[in-house]
């Protein structure tokens, strides 16, 4: 099919789509399809969820008229074809490329995206908000959630249902029942939806009495009016315990997710309804791709793949332990995998958990060889936590598996329930530092600053994969909690000193050469500033190299004698620079009264958009060409001063640093200058 022929081409926004007739829209889903198969074929991105909401979207978008009527799509996995609808069909190519469109819904790229999201459970609370603001300004919009039935295990979705119904407005609430969320749901809620799909027989009784209620002749309204007044005793005889109903929300449902002009003429009543109401829509995940439809756990975020043969099966096993961002070697996931399982069977105290997040954090291997010590929460981040800290208040030893990004959700808890009371929770932190392509809701980049704070935790940074699984087996013997943070990334070679025993707020040099500069660097970037090292070395300047491994707690003693040794520390974290472990150490530099200039290199304040992950380590300075060029910056500077000054002392000191070759090199894109001295 050529794209000058596809009835998407023509779609410049929702309104486009409202003239079509239903021939014309079923074409138009086909297409859609094909074109995000295409596409996530190409870049990766989130499959199964979008395609099994292509018909619900068009739905929505035939009715409710954004973005007056606004939508808000929790999570986002599954905003691609609101994307197509809005009018982004000719830069979708782009998706989840640096500088292209993003992953999730973002309000800076159309006012169709009206609000940010990238994290479960949010929408309710968010969609409640935006209404209750129309009417506050006297707003007419309507406003619509559109939920999955994993997310609806998230906490803040309940707490958002409870006060939607005290408010009593006029929220649509979608409740997209694919029997999914990235994983099989799991729990309580899984079973009560499903009891819900089974028993349609009201729905279909009150649809069909509804509409030949307002068929009568003369007294069609007001007799449908008195039905509208016996609803809730019908009710009562098929439903005895609709949870959403006792909230004080309509019921509708359960509905054919892929039948649009059911789903419409369903949107019609309800944007007539001045009360809250859920819809619940069944969908299939992943349809209209085979592929998808049969295993749409194993396509629910994917890389590139081939369109007509799927993943590799070999690929798809080897996913956990393979490096996901491209590289070959065994990944930090699949370190941590291997490495748990053996602890494990050394110690039946140990235990897992994780937050719908089994593949993703390498705990399959784990489920399959100990099911009874293996706990799946589903999305609830907060309760995850709190469990484990109970697990480990009980005696045993939780190790709670958890994306960097995710356990911001859960910081109250991390600082309430464990650190206050000192159990020896281990939090495994993946993803920490640059995620790459699903973009700013996703970055692992605020965990040091969030938890250095936090008394009683220990946070360690391995640098490759023998230093993790000792790390790990560390963690488990102390008797308070720790945080591993490790990137998406495959791990270095090993080195000699990764061997090296743990010493409790010690590094250890990788590269010791009595250099006068020292890179410092958070475990992940050991390849990066290794390059920095030996790129500095062709301009004549020394480096060595020191791996933090503990950035708390710090043994301030070893560290300051170090911060003296030198002429130049730079530090160097996949992180954010504000309340980093670049700053902490820059402090104490000045209580210590080192000699040493410091030079911190991290992430400056703000939210980092979309690229691969070596992309955005080169956009933010801290692939090794840009830490070699930070600290070039940083003499050139030096040297300026000091030909302003004429001070033969400081020149006598820069020729230390450098004993051959020049300064000359590319400028940085830039990096914090600290330092007890000013020449």
């Amino acid at each position: 099919m050529h794209q000058g022929k596809l009835l998407l081409s023509g779609i410049q926004g929702p309104e486009d789509i409202r003239n079509l007739t239903y021939a014309e829209l079923n074409r138009l889903a086909a297409e859609i399809r094909k074109v995000i198969v295409s596409t996530v074929s190409r870049n990766g991105g989130h499959l199964a969820s979008n395609l099994g909401v292509v018909e619900l979207t068009i739905a929505l978008h035939r009715v409710f008229q954004s973005p007056h009527d606004k939508i808000v799509w929790d999570v986002g996995h599954q905003c691609y074809t609101h994307k197509l609808l809005t009018g982004r069909f000719e830069a979708f190519g782009t998706l989840r490329r640096a500088n292209g469109i993003a992953g999730f819904p973002k309000h800076s790229e159309s006012p169709h995206d009206v609000f940010n999201t990238g994290h479960a459970s949010t929408s309710i609370s968010a969609a409640l908000g935006l209404l209750t603001g129309e009417r506050i300004l006297g707003g007419d919009g309507r406003v619509v959630a559109v939920i999955g039935d994993g997310a609806l295990t998230g906490g803040l979705a309940y707490e958002a249902l409870s006060h939607a119904g005290q408010l009593a407005l006029p929220l649509v609430v979608v409740l997209n029942d694919n029997k999914m969320s990235i994983g099989p749901n799991v729990g309580g809620l899984s079973k009560y939806l499903s009891r819900l799909s089974m028993q349609a027989r009201y729905q279909s009784f009150r649809r069909k009495f509804d509409a030949m209620a307002k068929s009568l002749p003369i007294i069609g309204e007001a007799f449908y009016d008195l039905v509208v007044r016996m609803k809730r005793a019908v009710k009562a005889v098929f439903y005895t315990d609709n949870f959403f109903v006792d909230l004080g929300f309509e019921y509708v449902g359960p509905i054919e997710g892929h039948h649009i002009q059911q789903m419409e003429q369903v949107f019609r009543d309800v944007r007539k309804l001045g009360r809250p109401v859920v819809i619940h829509v069944i969908t299939r995940k992943g349809k209209g791709y085979g592929f998808a439809e049969d295993d749409p756990g194993s396509y629910h975020g994917v890389s590139s793949f081939s369109v007509s043969g799927g993943i590799s099966p070999s690929a798809g096993r080897a996913r956990d332990s393979r490096d996901s961002s491209g590289g070959g070697g065994m990944s930090f996931t699949g370190v941590f995998s291997a490495s748990l399982q053996e602890a494990a069977a050394r110690d039946g105290r140990v235990v897992a958990i994780t937050a719908a997040m089994e593949k993703g954090t390498g705990l399959s291997p784990f489920k399959i060889r100990f099911p009874q010590r293996f706990f799946d929460v589903g999305i609830a981040e907060e309760h995850a936590v709190t469990f484990a800290a109970g697990l480990s208040a009980r005696g045993l030893r939780p190790v709670a598996a958890i994306y960097s990004t995710f356990i911001q959700r859960a910081a109250d808890q991390v600082i309430h329930d464990i650190s206050l009371q000192g159990f020896p929770v281990v939090f495994a932190l993946d993803r920490s530092g640059f995620v790459g392509d699903d973009g700013e809701t996703h970055q692992g980049l605020f965990d040091i600053s969030l938890f250095r704070s936090a008394p009683n935790m220990t946070i360690l940074a391995p640098a490759s994969g023998g230093e993790l699984r000792n790390m790990l087996d560390w963690a488990l013997a102390e008797p308070g909690p720790s945080v591993i943070r490790y990137p998406k990334a495959a791990c270095p070679a090993e080195e000699a000193a990764f061997s090296l025993p743990l010493e409790k707020g010690r590094g250890v040099f990788i590269r010791r050469e009595d250099a006068p500069l020292c890179l410092a660097f958070t475990g992940g970037l050991y390849p990066q500033a290794q390059e920095a090292a030996e790129l500095l070395s062709r301009r004549g300047i020394g480096a060595d190299l020191y791996n933090l491994r503990f950035l708390k707690p710090v043994d301030e003693d070893y560290l300051g004698d170090i911060l003296r040794r030198y002429k130049m520390v730079v530090f160097i974290e996949e992180g954010m620079r504000q309340g980093g472990f670049g700053e902490y150490a820059a402090c104490l530099a000045i209580r210590r009264n080192s000699p040493a200039r410091i030079l911190v290199l991290g992430v400056e304040e703000g939210f980092i958009a979309q690229g691969s992950r070596e992309e955005l380590l080169r956009f933010n300075g801290l692939d090794g060409p840009g830490i070699a060029s930070s600290v070039l910056n940083l003499f050139r500077e030096l040297m300026r001063r000091i030909a302003e000054k004429n001070d033969n002392g400081y020149f006598y000191q820069m020729r230390l640093f450098q004993t051959a070759g020049g300064s000359e090199g590319i400028i940085p894109p830039g990096g914090g200058v600290m330092g007890a001295a000013s020449p």
